[in-house]
């Protein structure tokens, strides 16, 4: 079957919105992944309780979030200084 771009992306929207209407997402198994990366670094032995790992874990993330955005802003203010696109 053939399908036009406009109505290859009003299949994918439609799947979309169905999978979230059932409280599923493909990137799940992700998130998981990501977010037990900062229960790791902030307790590799697994010494700590669960609230305490948690609570050290939550900051470790936004603290590599931050770090990011951080990193973004110095490229845009580079880029703007240089003359570059904007974004």
């Amino acid at each position: 079957m053939d399908l036009s771009p406009t109505e290859r992306s009003l299949r994918a929207r439609l799947a979309r919105h169905a999978q979230h209407a059932q409280g599923k997402t493909s990137t799940a198994a992700g998130t998981a992944a990501f977010l037990a990366r900062f229960e790791r670094e902030v307790d590799p032995e697994g010494a700590l309780s669960p609230t305490e790992r948690a609570r050290r874990a939550e900051h470790a993330r936004r603290a590599h979030m931050t770090r990011l955005a951080l990193k973004a802003a110095t490229a845009r203010r580079k880029r703007a200084t240089q003359g570059g696109p904007a974004t």
